[in-house]
C-alpha cells in the first residue's frame, strides 16, 4: 500500500502561506526594523517613502519600491517658508498610490532627520499607519540589503487627509512666551554644545544661517545624537526616559524641541512624542527664524558676533 504523501505537501504549503501572512503583520508602535521591511518589500499595502537630507541619493539607489519625497520641493511650500499645504500634500499621496489601508514606512539618510520630519508632517495632516524605519538608510546600507534605482509607478488614488493635529507644531510666539516666563512649557535645544553656547552659528558647511548665535532662554540641551545607538537606531524607551529626565523633561510638562531649521529637532520630537508618548511639539522655524528675529531674548555664553563673512 502506497504511503499517503498529501499531508507533508500540505504542511509545507501551509507553512509557506503562514510565513507570508505573518511576515506582513505590521508591528505595533512607531518603528519598524530593517528585518521586517526586508521581509515585506513586495506587500502592495506598504508604501515606502524616502525623505533624505540629500534627495538626489535616491536617484543613485534606494530601497526597492520606494518613492522619493524631496524635503525642500515636495514637503515645503515653494514660495513661503512653510510646510506643504494640505491640498498639495493630498495630491502627493494620491500620486504615490496611498490609500486608507496603506501602511507608510518613511526612511532617509543622516539618521532619519528629514524622515522624522516627514513623520511630523504626516501627523499634522492626520495620516494613519505611519512608521519610521529604525536606523534609516544608513543601517539598511550597512547591512548590505537590496537596493535598486528603479522608479516605481503606482495607480493614483483619491485619498484625502483628515487635517490631523496642528498642536504638534510650535511657532515663534510660543517659544518667546516660554523664554519670557509666560508659559510653563520646556524648551529642548537639540543642537550641538557649541551651537547651544553660541560658539558657532551652525554646523560646518550649512547654508541657512542666523545673524545671531546662542540659544533661547530657559532651554535645556540634549543633542539629538544622544538619543540613538551606534547603528543609528533609537535607544530603548527606558534609556530615553532617563536621558530626558536628567534635564527635567519627564512628560509632566509639554516640551518644544528646536534646532536650526527643524529637521534634527523633529528626530528628538519623534523620540519624545512617538516613542515615549510625551506631549511634545516641533518648532520648525528653529534658530534660523529665532536668531534672525528682532527684539527677542537670547543667551550667548560665547559672545560670538556675526560679521557677515
Amino acid at each position: 500500500m502506497k504511503k499517503f504523501r498529501f499531508a507533508p505537501a500540505f504542511a509545507a504549503l501551509f507553512a509557506l502561506f503562514a510565513a507570508t501572512v505573518f511576515a506582513a503583520a505590521v508591528p505595533a508602535g512607531p518603528l519598524v526594523t530593517t528585518d521586517w521591511l526586508a521581509s515585506n518589500l513586495k506587500d502592495p499595502k506598504i508604501r515606502i517613502i524616502e525623505v533624505s537630507t540629500n534627495p538626489s541619493a535616491y536617484d543613485y539607489s534606494h530601497i526597492p519600491g520606494a518613492v522619493n519625497f524631496s524635503w525642500h520641493t515636495d514637503l515645503n511650500d515653494k514660495v513661503r517658508r512653510d510646510i506643504i499645504s494640505r491640498e498639495d500634500f493630498d495630491k502627493l499621496l494620491q500620486k504615490s498610490g496611498v490609500s486608507d489601508d496603506t501602511t507608510i514606512v518613511l526612511y532617509g539618510d543622516a539618521n532619519n532627520w528629514f524622515a522624522a520630519w516627514g513623520v511630523w508632517i504626516f501627523d499634522i495632516y492626520g495620516v494613519k499607519n505611519v512608521k519610521l524605519l529604525d536606523g534609516g538608510r544608513v543601517k539598511w546600507e550597512a547591512e548590505k540589503r537590496t537596493m535598486d534605482n528603479k522608479i516605481p509607478e503606482f495607480k493614483a488614488t483619491k485619498y484625502t487627509t483628515s487635517g490631523g493635529d496642528s498642536s504638534i507644531r510650535a511657532y515663534i510666539a510660543d517659544v518667546v512666551a516660554v523664554a519670557q516666563g509666560k508659559s510653563n512649557q520646556i524648551l529642548l535645544d537639540i543642537r550641538s554644545q557649541d551651537e547651544f553656547i553660541g560658539k558657532v552659528f551652525a554646523p560646518p558647511g550649512v547654508k541657512e544661517l542666523a545673524v545671531r548665535a546662542g540659544r533661547i532662554p530657559t532651554a535645556v540641551n540634549v543633542p539629538w545624537g544622544q538619543a540613538v545607538n551606534k547603528d543609528g537606531t533609537f535607544k530603548s524607551a527606558k534609556e530615553l526616559k532617563e536621558l530626558y529626565a536628567a534635564v527635567g523633561i519627564d512628560g509632566s510638562k509639554p516640551a518644544i524641541a528646536y534646532c536650526r531649521i527643524g529637521e534634527r529637532s523633529s528626530h528628538s520630537w519623534f523620540a519624545l512624542k512617538k516613542i515615549l508618548g510625551y506631549e511634545a511639539r516641533n518648532y520648525d522655524g528653529s534658530w534660523t527664524e529665532y536668531g534672525n528675529a528682532v527684539n527677542v531674548p537670547i543667551i550667548n555664553q560665547s559672545s560670538t558676533i556675526w560679521t557677515g563673512k
